[in-house]
Protein backbone atom coordinates (compact mmCIF):
# COMPACT_ATOMS: atom_id res chain seq x y z
CA UNK A 1 0.00 0.00 0.00
CA UNK A 2 1.07 3.58 -0.62
CA UNK A 3 1.24 5.99 2.31
CA UNK A 4 1.03 3.58 5.24
CA UNK A 5 1.95 6.13 7.88
CA UNK A 6 -0.73 8.15 9.62
CA UNK A 7 1.11 11.43 9.22
CA UNK A 8 3.14 12.65 6.26
CA UNK A 9 6.49 14.49 6.47
CA UNK A 10 8.45 17.02 4.40
CA UNK A 11 6.23 20.03 4.97
CA UNK A 12 7.10 23.67 4.33
CA UNK A 13 6.09 25.69 7.40
CA UNK A 14 3.73 28.63 7.13
CA UNK A 15 5.79 31.83 6.82
CA UNK A 16 5.08 34.57 9.39
CA UNK A 17 1.94 36.55 8.59
CA UNK A 18 1.87 40.30 9.17
CA UNK A 19 -1.95 40.36 9.20
CA UNK A 20 -2.74 37.01 10.81
CA UNK A 21 -5.98 38.06 12.50
CA UNK A 22 -7.37 39.51 9.28
CA UNK A 23 -6.33 36.41 7.37
CA UNK A 24 -8.06 34.16 9.92
CA UNK A 25 -11.26 36.18 9.65
CA UNK A 26 -11.29 36.01 5.85
CA UNK A 27 -10.74 32.24 5.88
CA UNK A 28 -13.97 31.58 7.77
CA UNK A 29 -16.17 29.89 5.18
CA UNK A 30 -13.33 29.26 2.71
CA UNK A 31 -13.62 26.42 0.19
CA UNK A 32 -10.83 24.36 -1.38
CA UNK A 33 -11.92 22.78 -4.67
CA UNK A 34 -8.55 21.12 -5.36
CA UNK A 35 -7.02 19.37 -2.33
CA UNK A 36 -4.42 16.63 -2.86
CA UNK A 37 -4.38 14.95 0.54
CA UNK A 38 -3.70 11.21 0.80
CA UNK A 39 -3.63 8.27 0.76
CA UNK A 40 -2.27 8.50 -2.76
CA UNK A 41 0.15 6.86 -5.14
CA UNK A 42 2.12 10.11 -4.93
CA UNK A 43 3.77 10.99 -1.60
CA UNK A 44 1.62 13.41 0.38
CA UNK A 45 2.24 15.49 3.50
CA UNK A 46 -1.17 14.81 5.07
CA UNK A 47 -4.15 12.50 4.69
CA UNK A 48 -7.82 13.27 4.13
CA UNK A 49 -8.61 13.13 7.86
CA UNK A 50 -5.78 15.50 8.77
CA UNK A 51 -6.94 17.90 6.08
CA UNK A 52 -10.46 17.78 7.48
CA UNK A 53 -9.15 18.68 10.95
CA UNK A 54 -7.03 21.54 9.56
CA UNK A 55 -10.00 22.87 7.62
CA UNK A 56 -12.28 22.63 10.65
CA UNK A 57 -9.79 24.49 12.85
CA UNK A 58 -9.76 27.35 10.32
CA UNK A 59 -13.58 27.18 9.98
CA UNK A 60 -13.56 26.27 6.30
CA UNK A 61 -16.93 25.52 4.79
CA UNK A 62 -15.91 22.76 2.39
CA UNK A 63 -13.04 20.74 0.96
CA UNK A 64 -13.05 18.82 -2.31
CA UNK A 65 -10.55 15.96 -2.45
CA UNK A 66 -8.78 15.21 -5.73
CA UNK A 67 -6.69 12.20 -6.65
CA UNK A 68 -5.30 11.48 -10.10
CA UNK A 69 -5.99 7.74 -9.80
CA UNK A 70 -9.23 7.22 -7.87
CA UNK A 71 -12.61 8.82 -7.21
CA UNK A 72 -12.76 10.09 -3.63
CA UNK A 73 -16.50 10.26 -2.92
CA UNK A 74 -16.46 7.29 -0.53
CA UNK A 75 -13.72 8.92 1.59
CA UNK A 76 -15.65 12.19 1.69
CA UNK A 77 -18.95 10.53 2.63
CA UNK A 78 -17.45 8.44 5.43
CA UNK A 79 -15.33 11.22 6.93
CA UNK A 80 -18.23 13.65 6.93
CA UNK A 81 -20.36 11.01 8.68
CA UNK A 82 -17.68 10.14 11.23
CA UNK A 83 -16.83 13.75 12.13
CA UNK A 84 -20.04 15.81 11.84
CA UNK A 85 -18.86 18.14 14.60
CA UNK A 86 -16.31 19.68 12.23
CA UNK A 87 -19.10 21.34 10.21
CA UNK A 88 -16.96 20.97 7.08
CA UNK A 89 -18.66 19.64 3.94
CA UNK A 90 -16.54 17.12 2.05
CA UNK A 91 -16.75 16.41 -1.68
CA UNK A 92 -14.83 14.71 -4.46
CA UNK A 93 -15.06 13.67 -8.08
CA UNK A 94 -13.17 11.70 -10.69
CA UNK A 95 -10.18 12.34 -12.96
CA UNK A 96 -10.55 10.63 -16.33
CA UNK A 97 -7.07 9.12 -16.47
CA UNK A 98 -6.12 5.61 -17.54
CA UNK A 99 -6.82 4.26 -14.05
CA UNK A 100 -10.49 5.22 -14.49
CA UNK A 101 -10.71 3.88 -18.02
CA UNK A 102 -9.84 7.17 -19.67
CA UNK A 103 -12.68 9.37 -20.93
CA UNK A 104 -15.15 6.82 -19.67
CA UNK A 105 -18.89 7.63 -19.49
CA UNK A 106 -19.50 4.64 -17.19
CA UNK A 107 -17.02 5.97 -14.63
CA UNK A 108 -18.64 9.41 -14.84
CA UNK A 109 -22.12 7.92 -14.39
CA UNK A 110 -20.95 6.09 -11.26
CA UNK A 111 -19.31 9.25 -9.94
CA UNK A 112 -22.55 11.18 -10.34
CA UNK A 113 -24.65 8.44 -8.72
CA UNK A 114 -22.31 8.49 -5.69
CA UNK A 115 -22.62 12.24 -5.31
CA UNK A 116 -19.52 13.39 -7.17
CA UNK A 117 -19.37 17.13 -7.79
CA UNK A 118 -16.66 17.40 -10.45
CA UNK A 119 -15.24 15.55 -13.44
CA UNK A 120 -11.70 16.41 -14.47
CA UNK A 121 -10.61 15.61 -17.99
CA UNK A 122 -7.32 13.64 -18.20
CA UNK A 123 -4.37 14.95 -16.19
CA UNK A 124 -1.40 12.55 -15.93
CA UNK A 125 -2.73 10.54 -18.86
CA UNK A 126 -3.38 13.52 -21.12
CA UNK A 127 -1.19 13.46 -24.22
CA UNK A 128 -0.39 17.10 -23.47
CA UNK A 129 0.82 16.24 -19.94
CA UNK A 130 2.94 13.35 -21.19
CA UNK A 131 4.53 15.64 -23.76
CA UNK A 132 5.27 18.25 -21.08
CA UNK A 133 6.91 15.65 -18.83
CA UNK A 134 9.04 14.37 -21.71
CA UNK A 135 10.21 17.96 -22.23
CA UNK A 136 11.62 17.97 -18.69
CA UNK A 137 8.95 19.41 -16.42
CA UNK A 138 10.66 18.28 -13.22
CA UNK A 139 8.44 20.02 -10.64
CA UNK A 140 5.42 17.79 -11.14
CA UNK A 141 5.31 15.15 -8.35
CA UNK A 142 6.13 11.54 -9.16
CA UNK A 143 4.48 8.42 -7.80
CA UNK A 144 6.13 6.51 -4.94
CA UNK A 145 6.40 3.42 -7.12
CA UNK A 146 6.76 3.05 -10.87
CA UNK A 147 3.33 2.86 -12.48
CA UNK A 148 2.46 1.43 -15.87
CA UNK A 149 3.37 3.80 -18.67
CA UNK A 150 0.40 6.05 -19.46
CA UNK A 151 -1.61 5.69 -22.64
CA UNK A 152 -1.91 9.22 -24.08
CA UNK A 153 -5.44 10.58 -24.00
CA UNK A 154 -7.14 13.39 -25.89
CA UNK A 155 -10.70 14.66 -26.02
CA UNK A 156 -10.37 14.83 -29.80
CA UNK A 157 -10.35 12.16 -32.47
CA UNK A 158 -7.94 11.94 -35.41
CA UNK A 159 -10.02 14.55 -37.27
CA UNK A 160 -9.80 17.09 -34.47
CA UNK A 161 -13.42 16.57 -33.40
CA UNK A 162 -14.63 15.68 -29.92
CA UNK A 163 -14.86 11.92 -29.44
CA UNK A 164 -18.25 10.29 -28.93
CA UNK A 165 -17.27 9.29 -25.39
CA UNK A 166 -16.33 12.88 -24.59
CA UNK A 167 -19.75 14.02 -25.79
CA UNK A 168 -21.43 11.37 -23.63
CA UNK A 169 -19.43 12.56 -20.63
CA UNK A 170 -20.46 16.16 -21.33
CA UNK A 171 -24.12 15.14 -21.50
CA UNK A 172 -23.91 13.32 -18.16
CA UNK A 173 -22.27 16.34 -16.54
CA UNK A 174 -24.90 18.69 -17.98
CA UNK A 175 -27.79 16.53 -16.74
CA UNK A 176 -26.29 16.27 -13.23
CA UNK A 177 -25.34 19.98 -13.16
CA UNK A 178 -21.84 19.31 -11.82
CA UNK A 179 -18.45 20.79 -12.70
CA UNK A 180 -16.54 20.04 -15.89
CA UNK A 181 -12.83 20.76 -15.33
CA UNK A 182 -10.30 20.81 -18.14
CA UNK A 183 -7.57 18.82 -16.39
CA UNK A 184 -4.30 18.94 -18.29
CA UNK A 185 -5.74 19.16 -21.79
CA UNK A 186 -4.05 21.88 -23.86
CA UNK A 187 -5.69 25.23 -24.48
CA UNK A 188 -6.41 24.27 -28.09
CA UNK A 189 -8.56 21.32 -26.92
CA UNK A 190 -10.19 23.30 -24.12
CA UNK A 191 -11.73 25.78 -26.54
CA UNK A 192 -13.38 22.93 -28.45
CA UNK A 193 -14.38 21.08 -25.27
CA UNK A 194 -16.00 24.03 -23.54
CA UNK A 195 -17.67 25.30 -26.71
CA UNK A 196 -19.46 21.97 -27.04
CA UNK A 197 -20.11 21.71 -23.29
CA UNK A 198 -21.83 25.10 -23.30
CA UNK A 199 -23.95 24.07 -26.28
CA UNK A 200 -24.96 20.88 -24.48
CA UNK A 201 -26.03 22.69 -21.33
CA UNK A 202 -23.07 22.46 -18.96
CA UNK A 203 -23.29 25.42 -16.57
CA UNK A 204 -20.21 24.86 -14.39
CA UNK A 205 -16.95 24.87 -16.36
CA UNK A 206 -13.43 25.46 -15.09
CA UNK A 207 -9.86 25.55 -16.38
CA UNK A 208 -7.29 24.15 -13.93
CA UNK A 209 -4.05 26.17 -13.55
CA UNK A 210 -4.45 27.74 -17.01
CA UNK A 211 -0.86 28.99 -17.23
CA UNK A 212 0.76 25.68 -16.15
CA UNK A 213 0.94 22.72 -18.58
CA UNK A 214 -2.39 23.81 -20.11
CA UNK A 215 -0.73 26.76 -21.84
CA UNK A 216 -3.45 29.42 -21.81
CA UNK A 217 -2.40 32.97 -22.62
CA UNK A 218 -4.37 36.12 -21.84
CA UNK A 219 -6.37 35.86 -25.06
CA UNK A 220 -7.33 32.25 -24.31
CA UNK A 221 -8.44 33.22 -20.81
CA UNK A 222 -10.59 36.10 -22.04
CA UNK A 223 -12.19 33.96 -24.76
CA UNK A 224 -12.95 31.11 -22.38
CA UNK A 225 -14.34 33.43 -19.71
CA UNK A 226 -16.62 34.94 -22.37
CA UNK A 227 -18.08 31.44 -22.83
CA UNK A 228 -18.82 31.16 -19.11
CA UNK A 229 -15.69 29.25 -18.06
CA UNK A 230 -14.03 30.01 -14.71
CA UNK A 231 -10.27 30.10 -14.19
CA UNK A 232 -8.96 28.09 -11.23
CA UNK A 233 -5.47 29.12 -10.16
CA UNK A 234 -3.38 26.82 -7.97
CA UNK A 235 -2.32 28.53 -4.76
CA UNK A 236 0.77 26.30 -4.58
CA UNK A 237 2.27 28.10 -7.59
CA UNK A 238 2.21 31.53 -5.90
CA UNK A 239 3.46 30.72 -2.38
CA UNK A 240 6.66 29.49 -0.76
CA UNK A 241 7.34 25.84 -1.56
CA UNK A 242 8.49 23.44 -4.25
CA UNK A 243 5.80 24.48 -6.74
CA UNK A 244 6.40 28.25 -6.57
CA UNK A 245 6.43 29.55 -10.15
CA UNK A 246 4.75 32.95 -10.21
CA UNK A 247 4.93 36.28 -8.38
CA UNK A 248 2.16 38.20 -6.59
CA UNK A 249 2.13 40.59 -9.55
CA UNK A 250 1.49 37.61 -11.85
CA UNK A 251 -1.46 36.64 -9.67
CA UNK A 252 -2.86 40.17 -9.73
CA UNK A 253 -2.55 40.21 -13.52
CA UNK A 254 -4.31 36.85 -13.95
CA UNK A 255 -7.16 37.92 -11.69
CA UNK A 256 -7.50 41.15 -13.67
CA UNK A 257 -7.55 39.31 -17.02
CA UNK A 258 -10.39 36.96 -16.04
CA UNK A 259 -12.08 39.19 -13.47
CA UNK A 260 -12.68 38.43 -9.80
CA UNK A 261 -16.10 36.91 -10.50
CA UNK A 262 -14.53 34.42 -12.92
CA UNK A 263 -11.55 33.37 -10.78
CA UNK A 264 -11.26 30.64 -8.15
CA UNK A 265 -8.22 30.08 -5.95
CA UNK A 266 -7.75 26.46 -4.86
CA UNK A 267 -4.80 24.99 -3.03
CA UNK A 268 -3.64 22.14 -5.34
CA UNK A 269 -1.62 21.31 -2.23
CA UNK A 270 -0.72 18.14 -0.39
CA UNK A 271 2.49 17.33 -2.25
CA UNK A 272 5.81 17.06 -0.47
CA UNK A 273 7.95 20.15 -0.26
CA UNK A 274 4.88 22.33 0.17
CA UNK A 275 2.74 24.03 2.76
CA UNK A 276 -0.31 22.23 4.08
CA UNK A 277 -3.42 23.16 2.09
CA UNK A 278 -5.00 25.36 4.76
CA UNK A 279 -1.66 27.09 5.36
CA UNK A 280 -1.54 27.69 1.62
CA UNK A 281 -4.85 29.53 1.90
CA UNK A 282 -3.40 31.60 4.75
CA UNK A 283 -0.37 32.50 2.63
CA UNK A 284 -2.36 33.45 -0.46
CA UNK A 285 -4.82 35.53 1.59
CA UNK A 286 -1.89 37.47 3.04
CA UNK A 287 -0.62 38.03 -0.51
CA UNK A 288 -4.04 39.27 -1.64
CA UNK A 289 -4.19 41.68 1.30
CA UNK A 290 -0.69 42.94 0.45
CA UNK A 291 -1.92 43.50 -3.12
CA UNK A 292 -4.61 45.78 -1.67
CA UNK A 293 -7.32 43.44 -2.88
CA UNK A 294 -10.71 44.42 -1.39
CA UNK A 295 -12.01 42.06 1.26
CA UNK A 296 -15.18 41.37 -0.73
CA UNK A 297 -13.05 40.34 -3.71
CA UNK A 298 -10.90 38.05 -1.54
CA UNK A 299 -14.02 36.29 -0.25
CA UNK A 300 -15.15 35.68 -3.81
CA UNK A 301 -11.76 34.26 -4.80
CA UNK A 302 -11.41 31.86 -1.85
CA UNK A 303 -15.03 31.07 -1.07
CA UNK A 304 -18.06 32.47 -2.87
CA UNK A 305 -17.19 31.55 -6.47
CA UNK A 306 -16.44 27.97 -5.42
CA UNK A 307 -19.60 27.85 -3.27
CA UNK A 308 -21.75 28.51 -6.33
CA UNK A 309 -20.12 25.55 -8.08
CA UNK A 310 -21.06 23.32 -5.12
CA UNK A 311 -24.55 24.80 -4.73
CA UNK A 312 -23.63 26.11 -1.28
CA UNK A 313 -24.71 29.53 0.05
CA UNK A 314 -22.23 32.35 -0.45
CA UNK A 315 -20.58 33.93 2.58
CA UNK A 316 -23.01 36.85 2.69
CA UNK A 317 -25.86 34.40 3.24
CA UNK A 318 -23.87 32.48 5.80
CA UNK A 319 -23.12 35.67 7.71
CA UNK A 320 -26.76 36.73 7.63
CA UNK A 321 -27.87 33.33 8.95
CA UNK A 322 -25.30 33.48 11.73
CA UNK A 323 -26.51 36.95 12.72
Amino acid sequence: MADKQASYPITVPLPPLSRAAEVAELLVGAIDLHCHSGPAAMPRILDHHEELLDAAAAKFRAVLYKDHFYAGMAHAILLEKLFPETNVRLFSGIVLNNASGGINPHAVDHTIKLGGKIVWMPTLSAANHIKAMAAGNSTFPKTSQKMLDPIPLSALDANGKLTDDTKKVIDLIAEADIILAGGHLPASELHILFDEAARRGVKKMMVNHPTYIVGCNDIDIRQLVARGVKMEHSICMFIEGKSLKYSPDDLAHLIEVAGVDNTILSSDLGLQGSQRPVDGFRSITQILLDLQMPRAAIRKLISDNAARFLNLPVTESVAQNAA
